[in-house]
């Protein structure tokens, strides 16, 4: 019927909305004017820079860390000012770090901008002047016609206007939107459904009002005007269920004629769903963030004490300069103000080299190599899909040993949305399709047999009869195959259901194999193919549809012999209140004992309406689906009036599979001390169902409910937060979640007092914005398409794959970069502050104590690779330990190896070792240290021999912290100390015609000439490394760590941490 805006929608004045044109037809003289728009192209982009903003936003992103910006600083106050060190040992640097970093992330978004290219090139059917012209996807205009064929995905949000199916229907999935892969139904406008050639679709003339772009998956409003002659246009409503979203499916449908592009480019609903992308930065960074603060302070520090030493030095008048450092005129007429500031500057270049800018160059390199361990990891590689793991982004490899939640989608991810009947319950007695039933093997046919043979026939009958008739299951036919017209039998032709619930489509194939057949639904009626290959047909006359509110659907309908008959299904939580008679009592024990099994149970019951009941019954369903305000709540008093004083039939049990180890894999998160949680589009008691399957959910798990009653009384907000404050939130399922609202409990949990590190896993577009919005996304290489796995920072093919992400790759990425980190810290605090010691005996005269090569090559070349390796191939306990033992994941749970009190550690082993480098070599060639030609040693010598202490003790220093030895560890570690030496002989043995000086010529060889030197070397770096040794063994001894007890093979078994106490085990350790 014709109506206006506002009787349709509810509103007659829009502030917010947009005209589309058809085919971009101009409306007929004397309608409203034509205001052509604007809107955005069908591009989509995922890729975070172009071609011409890469180098001025990555160079600011680069330069938002600390350590970036203090070099360039630097390196700036080094060009301007006279300071003691070449502006190169700065400049140098830090150009290596921000050009392999900017190569490294613009390959990243050049693959991202590969995937973007491949989705935007995607051949698209248009209608222009009554032909089909083929284009690409990018190139789409909103009001452009489209046609779209059976298994193509839907290029952006489009309206329907015609289909191949006679009803102007067509069926969609939308695994890549809301996770579910079930089928939905979609309607055309009713004055366009009979178009079926590129002429008619073409030949249309009407405009299409609407919303601007919005979210919300599952809402829109819009009309369609429609001008016929000189006639007033025809005005018709739209709903959600005339659009189609992009990403969805076209399924069971030949074709559909003239859908209009309504959404295009980054306006649809599924591109709305995307959180914007930013730039993740993991825990491990925020802390050498922080830690880099202290060191900037303590080099801040060390620079004010030496500028106000030096001036009180100098305050006598006797102590000017030094005779080798003495100032030019200019320099003693400048202000004392300018002279300390410039002193000041002088001295921060000088001991700047505490502030380990190749950290940033070693980190970058170890992630972006480390990464290939995950793709190179054979175990996560899977066979059907020919496929392994993907990194898309490196930069949060050691955040993958640092999550403590864990949000996971349901369909795709846990399971395989691949449902299967497994028995039914009738009366009490169980019937299961080709089983063993009292010592025979039942097929299908002989099942039935012996049903016929036992009493109660009828009522067996008529509960397959009822799950042949309450469900919403569409018939796909095949009759013709391999180019053969075949059937099974007459009447029954090669078909499969669809449908928008997998489990229907389970209990209707499982009545198949108990010999009742559901053929199809024609001209409303019912069609049913009993065991006696009779077809019955069925009037059906009211579909009551399931919601999670009342958790059960009902069908009334019309028998052949006029009998009226309600057949309801539902949870037995919503059934059992309703039933007056039946054997209660015997089905809800196999109820229990199928949930148990962690199986999908549904209640069976019916009853019989006289023919007053359905009429009083069919008034009061009319009257609420005719009602404009307050439809669903007049419907849900319709429905509880209809569906009561049931008689219990019956109860199923249908299993929906898993993926393969999901259950395990959910065990070992949780001992690894994870709390998951189930952010899902689905129902509430499909999702607990796989939540029991899983194991997330135990048979003895308190379960609270959050309502929606509940949670509009108090936020969603105060109601988690009271749940953590009372930390009874051992599993959360959250069910019927919209893409944003996933995001938006990732965030929620994210901004917690405690700001957990929060991963999001799922395999659909759906999951895309929590992916986004959580600390580390993860996508499954799925059948819902590539778009989480594009979106995400690691993909996998399976959830099983998680664990070993997680356990193995996550905890060995995070010690490795952990200790690579405070190694960092700690050799250069044993670099730098001999060198602030040494201005207390050179009279605050910013004398270097190194010589330039070995400032420049310290952090360069000598100490370096070893680092590198370390944290490339390190493996604390094996990798067989780790997948055993999931607990071991808690020793580095909260960032526990980049604590303050670990990082203060590091800090102070540094400045002990600095100590004894510096005062030991000063006491012990005090006066008494001569050559074999009696000449003393000088102050290039003695900082030749402190380097070479320093070298060779932090070098093993890394050599003791290692765990897993290989070949390639010893080559780089004592390779690295031998191209020390061979690069000091080569540096001091040859005088080099390019520098202007020759102050370490031989000073080398001098060195090592002498006895005790040899001796001081050894002995020093003995004292130095004696500490940490002392340390580690108490430590080891006293209060081992899991991980520790795991290094000597106790592991974490209660058995054997018993049995530690016993005197026996204590003998054979000691």
């Amino acid at each position: 019927m014709d109506c206006d805006l506002s009787r349709c929608v509810g509103e007659e004045n829009w502030v917010d909305s947009r005209t589309v044109y058809i085919g971009h037809k101009e409306p007929p003289p004397g309608a409203e004017a034509y205001i052509p728009q604007r809107y955005p192209d069908n591009r989509i982009v995922s890729s975070k820079y172009t071609f011409w903003n890469f180098i001025p936003k990555n160079l600011f992103e680069q330069f938002r860390r600390i350590a970036n910006f203090y070099f360039l600083v630097i390196f700036l106050v080094q060009l301007i000012i006279d300071t003691p060190t070449s502006p190169v040992t700065s400049g140098l640097p830090l150009f290596f770090v921000i050009t392999v970093t900017a190569i490294k992330q613009g390959y990243e978004d050049w693959l991202r901008h590969k995937a973007d290219c491949s989705i935007n090139e995607c051949p698209v059917d248009v209608v222009q002047q009554g032909k089909v012209v083929r284009t690409q996807s990018h190139k789409l205009r909103v009001g452009d016609i489209v046609m779209v064929r059976e298994d193509e995905t839907f290029p952006c949000d489009l309206i329907l206007l015609s289909s191949s199916r006679l009803d102007g229907t067509c069926y969609v999935t939308t695994t890549s939107l809301d996770g579910e892969s079930s089928h939905k139904t979609y309607y055309a406008v009713p004055d366009t459904m009979a178009f079926r050639t590129e002429q008619e679709v073409d030949s249309l003339h009407a405009t299409i009002e609407c919303e601007q772009p919005q979210p919300d998956l599952y809402k829109f409003v819009g009309r369609i005007n429609i001008y016929k002659d000189k006639e007033e246009p025809v005005a018709r409503p739209l709903g959600a269920e005339n659009l189609l979203l992009r990403g969805a499916t076209l399924k069971n449908t030949q074709q559909i004629y003239g859908p209009v592009a309504l959404y295009t480019g980054m306006e649809t609903k599924m591109a709305l769903n995307y959180q914007s992308k930013s730039q993740k930065r993991s825990a491990v960074e925020k802390s050498m963030n922080a830690f880099l603060i202290v060191y900037l302070c303590i080099l801040i520090s060390k620079a004010v004490i030496n500028t106000v030493l030096k001036y009180a030095w100098q305050w006598s008048p006797d102590r000017d300069e030094p005779w080798y450092n003495h100032r030019t005129e200019n320099e003693r007429q400048r202000h004392v103000v300018i002279r300390a500031f410039t002193d000041f500057l002088a001295f921060m270049v000088l001991f700047n080299y505490i502030i380990p800018v190749s950290m940033y160059v070693t980190v970058e390199m170890q992630k972006f190599l480390g990464s290939y361990f995950i793709t190179w990891d054979e175990e996560m590689f899977d066979e059907e899909l020919g496929e392994g793991a993907q990194v898309n982004t490196s930069d949060l490899n050691e955040e993958l040993g640092q999550v403590e939640y864990v949000f996971t989608d349901k369909t795709g991810t846990l399971t395989e949305n691949n449902m299967e009947f497994i028995e039914c319950c009738v009366d009490g007695n169980v019937y299961i399709p080709h089983a063993i039933c009292n010592g025979q093997i039942l097929s299908a046919a002989s099942s039935i047999d012996m049903i016929d043979s036992s009493p109660g026939g009828y009522r067996r009958d008529l509960f397959f009869r009822a799950l042949c008739l309450c469900h919403t299951v569409q018939v796909k036919e095949e009759e013709t195959v391999d180019g053969i017209k075949r059937g099974i039998h007459q009447g029954r032709p090669t078909s499969f259901y669809i449908s928008s619930s997998p489990d229907e489509v389970a209990l209707v194939e499982g009545m198949k194999r108990l010999g009742y057949t559901y053929l199809r639904l024609k001209d409303n009626y019912m069609e049913i193919l009993n065991k006696d290959d009779e077809i019955e047909r069925f009037l059906l006359l009211h579909v009551l549809n399931f919601d999670s509110v009342r958790r059960r659907m009902s069908v009334i309908v019309k028998s052949s012999s006029g009998e009226y008959l309600l057949f309801c299904k539902g949870a037995d939580s919503s059934i059992f209140p309703r039933v007056v008679s039946g054997k209660l009592e015997q089905v809800k024990a196999r109820v229990e004992q199928n949930a148990v099994e962690g199986l999908r149970t549904l209640c069976v019951a019916y009853r019989r309406l006289s023919e007053s009941e359905y009429e009083e019954a069919c008034h009061h369903l009319t009257e609420a689906k005719m009602a404009l305000q307050d439809r669903e709540q007049r419907l849900a008093q319709a429905y509880d009036n209809i569906e009561r004083d049931f008689v219990l039939l019956g109860a199923t049990a249908v299993e929906d599979r898993l993926q393969e180890k999901a259950a395990d894999t959910i065990e070992s998160l949780h001992k690894a001390g994870m709390k998951v949680w189930v952010l899902t589009g689905d129902k509430m008691e499909t999702a607990a169902a796989t939540c029991y399957a899983s194991k997330l959910f135990r048979r003895s798990t308190q379960i609270l409910e959050l309502t929606k009653k509940r949670t509009e009384e108090q936020s969603l907000h105060d109601v988690l937060f009271e749940l953590n404050r009372t930390h009874i939130q051992y599993a959360v399922l959250c069910c019927r979640m919209a893409p944003l609202q996933k995001a938006q409990i990732v965030k929620l949990i994210k901004a917690s007092k405690e700001h957990p590190i929060t991963l999001a896993i799922g395999d659909g577009a759906n999951d895309v914005s929590m992916i986004l919005e959580a600390h580390v996304g993860i996508g499954i290489m799925g059948k819902e398409g590539r778009q989480a796995a594009r979106n995400s920072d690691y993909a996998i093919p399976k959830f099983k794959h998680l664990k070993k992400m997680l356990l193995v790759h996550g905890h060995y990425y995070y010690i490795r970069i952990a200790e690579l980190v405070q190694y960092f810290f700690y050799k250069n605090v044993c670099f730098i502050f001999p060198q602030f010691l040494y201005q207390f005996f050179c009279g605050f005269s910013q004398q270097p104590l190194y010589d330039t090569a070995y400032l420049t090559l310290y952090n360069i070349s000598f100490t370096s690779l070893p680092i590198l390796l370390y944290s490339l191939v390190e493996k604390h306990v094996t990798m067989e330990t780790l997948k055993r033992d999931p607990s071991l994941y808690r020793d580095i749970a909260k960032n526990s190896l980049l604590r303050w009190p670990v990082f203060l550690y590091w800090t102070c082993l540094g400045v002990f070792d600095a100590v004894v480098f510096f005062f030991g070599a000063y006491f012990l060639f005090d006066n008494t240290t001569f050559t074999s030609n009696g000449q003393m040693f000088g102050n290039w010598t003695f900082g030749t021999l402190v380097f070479t202490v320093l070298v060779f003790t932090v070098t093993l220093k890394l050599a003791l912290d290692t765990h897993h030895w290989t070949w390639i560890n010893h080559f780089v570690i004592w390779g690295s100390l031998l191209f020390y030496v061979i690069f000091s002989l080569l540096w001091g043995g040859i005088i080099w015609p390019f520098l202007n000086y020759q102050r370490m010529y031989y000073v080398f060889m001098q060195m090592l000439s002498s006895g005790p030197a040899w001796l001081s070397i050894i002995l020093l770096i003995t004292v130095s490394l004696l500490p940490d040794v002392i340390k580690k063994v108490l430590c080891r001894a006293m209060c081992p760590t899991a991980t520790e007890r795991a290094q000597v093979g106790l592991g974490t078994n209660p058995e054997v941490l018993n049995s530690l106490v016993s005197p026996s085990l204590i003998s054979e350790i000691t």
